[in-house]
């Protein structure tokens, strides 16, 4: 398995994504940057407790190093099969998402979310990222720097640096394919 395949790459790419350096994380965890770059590298495995304290300085959920199923040699990194896609996200506030990518290390990733009936994202968010969503099925109200969209399947949307929130109040779930650059999760 190639370093971009492994929880290393993983963390590199969210690293990178946030513009934090090998010496800003090492010292946000108290350990050494060569660790984090054998970490990084693969060449030395991180320890449960300190993926937690990566996840929490990342801003990601700590599931997003675990969960993905072992896959045959020629497809790791390349094909990824339903079952085995690595869940992320809080499934309690009724949204549930994986990683469609087969990692984090291209220049964006694609996350596959359903919106369960009465969930709702209330506190606007805002991140650096360019983002493209289709809604697969179902039907969803965007707010998008202050414009409330109502977006039903088969329609598509940009969010581009705004401030967002999103809310499904109708009565069935509703999925959508998120393409994110740089990679958050």
């Amino acid at each position: 398995m190639t370093e971009e395949t492994t929880i290393g790459g993983d963390i590199r790419a969210l690293r990178s994504a946030r513009r934090m350096t090998l010496g800003d994380m090492a010292a946000a965890m108290g350990k050494s940057i060569g660790w984090l770059s054998q970490v990084e590298r693969g060449i030395s495995s991180p320890t449960v407790s300190d993926l937690h304290r990566i996840a929490a300085i990342l801003e990601v959920p700590v599931s997003m190093f675990f969960g993905v199923a072992d896959a045959p040699e020629d497809e790791r990194g390349i094909v990824v099969r339903a079952a085995n896609r690595r869940e992320i996200g809080e499934r309690d506030s009724g949204l549930y998402e994986a990683l469609v990518s087969p990692d984090l290390t291209d220049d964006f990733e694609v996350i596959h979310s359903t919106f369960m009936p009465g969930a709702a994202l209330d506190q606007p968010r805002r991140r650096a990222t360019s983002e493209v969503v289709y809604l697969v099925s179902g039907q969803l109200e965007m707010w998008i720097d202050g414009t409330t969209f109502t977006i039903r399947a088969g329609d598509s949307f940009r969010i581009k640096g705004a401030e967002y929130r999103w809310s499904n109040p109708f009565d069935d779930p509703a999925t959508a394919i998120w393409v994110i650059s740089p990679p958050v999760y």
